[in-house]
């Protein structure tokens, strides 16, 4: 019977081994990632009954290129990015998207148009057809305020 078990324990032992390799080393953890809020700053608190909001266009407006946008601003003031003036911002465009990550700088690209120069009117061309605009307040590191000054989403038709 010693003859039969010694060759049978021969052929598992390579198959005990097949399992998982690392069980006779330590357990090794990985750190876990910094909190978004060490490393980056804390939002700009934005003043109580502030707000933003289009002059023009109108919500549901018929307009032709260049369509001319005017922005609105009430409890707060309009300056530019870089500039850390308390209950201060400066406005940005959303074309057609939903509002960026509150927590982060507001993106810039052709969706996301940074007004940093503290410009409150500005003339876009859009193609024909129909689209949503919203204003979103960012302070001057171009991160939405806290809580956060959008304006309504309206919707433009462009001919």
């Amino acid at each position: 019977m010693k003859n039969k078990i010694l060759p049978t324990l021969i052929l598992l032992a390579p198959l005990a081994a097949c399992g998982d390799r690392n069980t006779s080393e330590p357990a090794v953890e990985e750190a876990a990632p910094e909190p978004a809020s060490a490393t980056m700053p804390a939002r700009t608190t934005s003043a109580a009954e502030a707000r933003v909001f289009f002059v023009s266009p109108t919500d549901g407006a018929t307009v032709s290129n260049p369509i001319s946008v005017v922005f609105g601003i009430e409890g707060m003031t309009v300056a530019p990015a870089g500039q850390d003036t308390p209950h201060s911002g400066h406005h940005h465009l959303l074309i057609d998207t939903g509002v960026p990550d509150l927590g982060l700088p507001i993106p810039a690209d052709e969706r996301h148009i940074h007004f940093g120069d503290g410009s409150t009117a500005t003339e876009i061309t859009l193609p024909p057809g129909r689209h949503t605009l919203q204003m979103l307040l960012g302070d001057h590191l171009h991160i939405p305020h806290d809580p956060p000054l959008m304006s309504d989403v309206i919707t433009i038709d462009v001919e």
